[in-house]
């Protein structure tokens, strides 16, 4: 792998994901110009071939049309050899009936160091690591789980979905959207900053367009 201008420190929330090459089982891919103008989901498993991996693997690709739907690719990362991803795709073909057809990446370490993906007291293996890059590179979810613990495939289509229709709608989503005990599917108005603000959305509220509990906490239908 080789990288260019990758700053010092694990990338934050906002920053451009590094600039790298990788080799994968789908041959070789330039991150993240290869993906400009989609999103895409990165995400690393402790090695091939453990128990709880394989689940997580089958049940991305299993949502893999739903992510793409939403243009969205998945990325595959742990630090093994390229073999080893091939022969472990074949096993869950072959035992599982299921194919991946994602690729993963084959890391001889580089990247996990430039993500942040080995953690103390954990060993060589990388943790359960989440990336959500936007169409413009950007990162804009990082999610980390301990080895132990698979993830929830649900989740992550959720706060993609949620990522883009707050891009696309200038709007926030209430806790466990589009799900929510008191709002439903409906989403947050974003709360008003100056006077000015907080008469628009009195006047929005008077109108039937948006409904308030307090000027500050105003919802709506998407």
């Amino acid at each position: 792998m080789s990288t260019q201008d990758v700053k010092q420190g694990i990338p934050l929330l906002g920053d451009v994901f590094p600039t790298m090459t990788v080799q994968t089982t789908r041959g070789m891919k330039n991150l993240p110009e290869d993906y400009k103008g989609k999103w895409f989901v990165l995400f690393s498993h402790p090695a091939d071939f453990t128990p709880v991996c394989t689940t997580e693997f089958i049940a991305f690709q299993e949502r893999y049309d739903e992510f793409r739907k939403m243009n969205t690719e998945l990325i595959g990362l742990s630090v093994d050899q390229v073999f080893a991803h091939i022969k472990w795709e074949e096993w869950i073909k072959d035992n599982m009936n299921v194919e991946i057809k994602f690729p993963i990446i084959a890391d001889t370490g580089k990247v996990a160091e430039t993500l942040g993906l080995i953690h103390p007291g954990k060993g060589t293996n990388t943790v359960r690591a989440v990336f959500i890059v936007d169409a413009d590179s950007k990162i804009r979810i990082m999610l980390y789980y301990p080895q132990e613990l698979g993830r929830n495939m649900d989740e992550i289509l959720r706060v993609v979905k949620g990522m883009q229709t707050s891009d696309d709608k200038k709007v926030a989503m209430p806790a466990n959207w589009p799900n929510n005990e008191h709002f439903k599917d409906r989403v947050i108005v974003p709360p008003a900053t100056d006077m000015d603000m907080v008469a628009d959305r009195k006047a929005a509220a008077d109108r039937g367009e948006i409904e308030c509990l307090d000027w500050w906490l105003c919802h709506k239908e998407l």
